[in-house]
Order: C-alpha cells, then structure tokens, then sequence
C-alpha cells in the first residue's frame, strides 16, 4: 500500500492519457498533425491557442482546413474539424495570442503538460517561462523542410528551453547590399530593406540608399521625392533610372572596389523598354476593385515559377511601382514588406531581379524570390506528422513520469549511422541560464552616457525577451510597463527614460546591481554594472556588453528564415551549429559522441536563413550537425 500510495504517475499510458488535461499552443503545420494525434491517441482535454487565421498557402499540408475556411481562425477551424470525428472529446479553441495577459501562470498551471507548434523565438521564450513558473513540463518542436525536432523541458530536471543560445536570422555587411552584392539574397534585401522601405515606408527611417541626384545643382534634396507636376510614369521611370542606372555609375567611380570584381552594368529605362519612355508598359488595366491588384495579372504574366527577362521584370517594377501609388495610396508611408502581400511581392521580386542582372548574378522567379524574400521553406508534411508523432510520445512519457526515457529526438534528411530519427538524453539546467537558475548577468556600459531608454530596449527587451518589464535599483523603482499605472507614475517613468543611468533617482555606477522582472512572466534577474568608457563600434554597435547569457548564433543560408529584416550588424559570422557544450558545469554526464551528417545547404537555392515560417518553425540548433551528443 505504501509502495502504490508512493507512485507519482498513472500505472499505464492510458490512464495518464486519460487523465490528462493538455495545452497545444499552435494550429498550423505541425499543430493540425499534433491534434489528430492527440484526439487518435484517447487525449480527451486538449486546449488550442493560435493567433493566425487560415491562409490558400495553407492548404497544401495543414490539412485539417479547406478552401472555404480561409480567413478564419485556424484554432476554431482545426477544433471543428477533430469534432467531427471525435465528436466526444473536450477541445477547447483560443483564437488569441498566447501572449496576451489572460493567458498566465494560472492558466498554465490547470495543465498536465505543455506541447508548443510555434513560428517564432519570441513566443517560444514566453512559453518557456510561462511553464517553469507553473511548474508544468514542456514539449518543444519545429520542422525547416526535411528537418526536426523534439525536445523535453521539465523544471529541475532538465534544461529549460533558453539554456543553449538560440539561432538568428544571418546579417549582411551594410557595404555588400549597397555596393558590392554577389548573391541573390544580397539582391532582395536591397529591394525589399532599402528600395521599398524607401519608397513606401516610414520616411523617417534611416535608409542607405544614394539620395542624390546627378544633377549637382539640383535644390531637391531627396531625389525620391515626387516633383508637383510629374505625372506617375515619369516618376516612376525617373526613381527606375536613379536606382539601377546612376547609383551604379557611382558606385563604378571607385576603381579600387573592382580591381578584383566583375564590373556592374548600368541599367537604364530607355535601355531594357524603349517605349516605356513614350507609353506606359502595363497590357491592361487592373480595374475591379474588389480584386488584389497584382502587376502580373496587369501584365498577363501567369506563372509565378517562370523567371522573367530583363524586360518583363522592368515592366512589373513599373506596374507594381503605379499600382502602389493608384490603389493604395493611402498605405504609403506605412508599409513594411509581407510576403503575403502579392503586390510587394512582386515588385520586390523585379527589383531584385534587375539588379541582379547588372551584377551578373542569376535571375529568380517570384516563387523563388517569394522564398527568400519571405524566409520560407517549403513545408514537408510528412516530416511535421513524423514530429507530432513523437511530440505525444515523449508527452506520454512526462504524464507518466518516466524521467528516464526522456528523449530528445531530431529528424535528419539523409542517415546518420543509418538513423533518419536520431534520439539524444536530455540535458540538465544549465546553472549559468538566467532563466531557470537565476544567474546574475553582467553589463559592460558606459553610466555616464547611456540612457536608460537604451538599456530596456536593447538589454531587456531584445536580448532578455521581457514584454512588461520592472526595473529596481536597490529598493528604488526607477521604470514600470504595463497597464494600470496612475498617470503620475507613467509620467515620471516617462522622464527616468530619457535619463542617463549615472542621473537616474538611484544613480547607476560601477558595482550597482540592478534588478529586472517581468511579472507576467513571473521572470526575474539580476544584473551586475560595470562602468566602461569605450567601445568597438563595429563589434560591439549597441555600446554596452551583456555577458552570463546564451547570446543568440547566426544561421548560415538555408531554406528559410523570419522575420521582417536583415540586421544590420556590420559583420557576418555564420556558424554551423548551436550545439551543447558537454563539458560544461552542470551536465549530467559527458557525451563523447560526435554526430556529423553531410547535409549541405544548397547556397544556390531559393533560399535565405533558417528561421520561421507560418508553419516550418524554427530549430533549436541545426538538426543536421548535431555535435557531442550520444545516442541512446
């Protein structure tokens, strides 16, 4: 009796199933597989939370939603559709971002366990803390193409989701997209990150592109701004003649930068569309209103797979470039490159196409270019129901407490020692993660200079990924977000912002110890100043230094990506892999296998970085290259 009373877990998998209460946070790629899983494995409690709604792109391999859903929510939709079938289980939808306040440490702790589907860094962290502050073990999995993953995260006993850096989108040298581009890519984030920025953006952003015009004389300052009396067209070809035709002039002045490069080639209107000059070059006009205007339905260009010549892309930049300014004119100023938005698509795909034309690089379809430009890889259903299949696994395992046969596992492209399914024992918490063990972190900044407006957006928000966070200097309380704050307090928070750290109520020197948290997330930390005068610019751009965290590592090109922008980091160092340190304090045990498949990235490919997709959600490391980890 005493032996049973003592027993943590359900006596058999389907007692735990059945007792059960289960969160999926995502419904798209992988979460349409988990949820058929679950609800065919006897799971009987399942909550849903996804933020998205039902796209056409969708439909290939989420395949719990059809046609006549699109534009609905796909938690409702998939929860609809597993009720069909399974009309007796309980499955509660949340149509809402899984970071809004309702969803806190109390409402994760009503749950067994935790399975995360998500597209990206931001909500995965939140999730992390979320659970290990309710205590409730996690499941985290993403799929990039033929590539997966599976990993466990249970407080105490393994390491949480943020114990090992994390991969980012790769940056480009500002130089190499202005001036010297040799690869595709190079090309779209010039088109996508400064010419349409340009064009239809914030005008106030910082932009690189040569804004002067060849005439020296002229009084105009910004040759992107549009004369009174010039009507679309000649704006339009003048823009096209700057961008492709004098910028490289310019550029072609500096007979150092080519002594080892090829050459660019000038491109100018009168060249690639002689009549451009007298006639506009659309083939008919996109008059129904209620229709996405589209360049390539103006143009009669049908077939996104088709790589256009010089001439037709030039043609789809012009229409794209009228289209913007005629049927959606009230949008510019405001716009910001979606791959979901054809029309950006399309001229983002000319653009880039034009230029690469005059470096001499290979030309791309809008289904390649839309690839890149968009960070996608093209989803592989079949690797994302391999991945919800092994989510339930190793969430039965945590129900039932099988400590021991955690694992987990990553889903390989091409056999490593003849495995395509590779499962690895999971790690203890790392004791230096400032998430889960509560390690001091340590800035490098200079007190006297730097504000503390730059602290809470470049430290506290970007590196340690707090929404609402508290900022404590002993027992002063110098900043607050977050609503509820009485207008007096909002306003003198205002003004700590703007002050430096050395000038803040509780003055900021070397030796203070500063205390941040974030009660949504019931996350706290503590850093430790260093006062430091001076800094590299171009390794260390943010003037100041966080050291005792898992700094993110870039990704090196592959078949995707995220996210809205390359960074602008003045230097590129891709690395390979994001793997454990085996040797490091903390580890259980040392791992003395080396895992190395021979997948490569094909560079050639329509591709960018590895990062997220609706549904190709991002890797914790590069599942290919898997260092120091042994197989069990």
């Amino acid at each position: 009796m005493a032996a049973a009373a003592a027993a943590p877990a359900p006596a058999s998998s389907e007692e735990a199933i059945k007792a059960a209460k289960v969160l999926m946070v995502g419904a798209g790629g992988i979460g349409c597989e988990l949820l058929k899983t679950l609800a065919l494995s006897g799971f009987s409690d399942i909550h849903v939370i996804d933020l998205d709604t039902i796209e056409v792109s969708n439909l290939n391999r989420q395949f719990l939603f059809r046609k006549s859903h699109v534009g609905q929510s796909k938690a409702h939709v998939a929860r609809d559709a597993i009720l069909k079938f399974r009309p007796n289980i309980n499955i509660k939808s949340h149509h809402a971002n899984v970071k809004d306040a309702k969803f806190n440490v109390d409402f994760f702790k009503q749950f067994n366990v935790v399975l995360n589907g998500l597209d990206n860094l931001d909500a995965r962290r939140h999730v992390n803390r979320l659970c290990l502050a309710a205590e409730v073990p996690l499941v985290e999995s993403g799929t990039t193409g033929f590539l997966g993953q599976v990993t466990v995260h249970v407080k105490g006993k393994t390491e949480c989701y943020e114990c090992q850096p994390k991969p980012v989108p790769k940056s480009y040298p500002v130089c190499t997209i202005t001036s010297t581009p040799s690869k595709f890519v190079h090309c779209i984030v010039w088109a996508k990150e400064l010419l349409f920025a340009k064009l239809f953006g914030d005008k106030n952003q910082d932009n690189d592109l040569n804004v002067h015009s060849k005439d020296g004389s002229s009084s105009k300052l910004d040759v992107f701004e549009r004369d009174v009396d010039e009507d679309l067209d000649q704006y339009a070809q003048r823009i096209y003649d700057h961008v492709f035709g004098y910028n490289i002039e310019v550029a072609l002045e500096n007979e150092e930068t080519w002594k080892n490069r090829r050459r660019p080639n000038p491109v100018y209107i009168r060249d690639t569309l002689p009549d451009a000059v007298k006639q506009n070059g659309s083939s008919q006009d996109c008059s129904n209103d209620h229709e996405e205007p589209s360049a390539m339905a103006s143009l009669g260009l049908t077939n996104p797979q088709e790589i256009w010549t010089l001439a037709e892309n030039s043609r789809v930049l012009l229409e794209a470039f009228k289209l913007f300014f005629e049927k959606r004119e009230k949008e510019i100023g405001n716009l910001v490159f979606d791959k979901d938005d054809q029309l950006a698509v399309e001229f983002v795909t000319a653009a880039a196409n034009i230029r690469a034309h005059s470096f001499g690089i290979p030309l791309h379809s809008l289904f390649e270019a839309k690839g890149v430009a968009g960070n996608i890889v093209h989803a592989v259903a079949t690797t994302n129901a391999i991945i919800a299949g092994l989510i339930v696994i190793e969430a039965i395992k945590v129900l039932r407490n099988d400590y021991k046969n955690y694992r987990m596992t990553y889903c390989l492209e091409h056999p490593t020692r003849k495995l395509l399914l590779l499962p690895v024992e999971p790690f203890e918490p790392n004791k230096s993660c400032y998430v889960c063990s509560e390690t001091p972190l340590l800035l490098d900044v200079n007190t006297k200079v730097t504000k503390l407006k730059e602290v809470i957006d470049k430290i506290i928000k970007s590196k340690l990924g707090m929404n609402l966070p508290l900022v404590m200097i002993g027992s002063t309380l110098v900043f607050e977000d977050g609503d509820g704050l009485e207008e007096d307090e909002a306003a003198n928070y205002a003004l700590n912002l703007e002050k430096v750290l050395a000038e803040l109520p509780a003055p900021v020197i070397n030796g203070t110890k500063i205390t941040v948290e974030d009660f949504q997330q019931e996350l706290s930390c503590s850093i430790n100043i260093k006062h430091r005068e001076e800094f590299d610019e171009e390794k260390e751009p943010d003037g100041m230094v966080l050291s005792g965290w898992s700094a993110p590592v870039e990704k090196q090109i592959n078949s995707n990506g995220e996210n809205k922008s390359a960074a602008s980091s003045s230097s590129v160092h891709a690395t390979d892999d994001t793997a454990e340190d085996p040797s490091k304090p903390g580890m259980k045990r040392k791992l003395d296998e080396l895992l190395e498949t021979k997948e490569k990235c094909d560079a050639s490919s329509s591709a960018q970085v590895v990062e997220d997709d609706e549904d190709c959600t991002m890797l914790d490391g590069n599942p290919a290259l898997i260092k120091k980890k042994r197989l069990q």
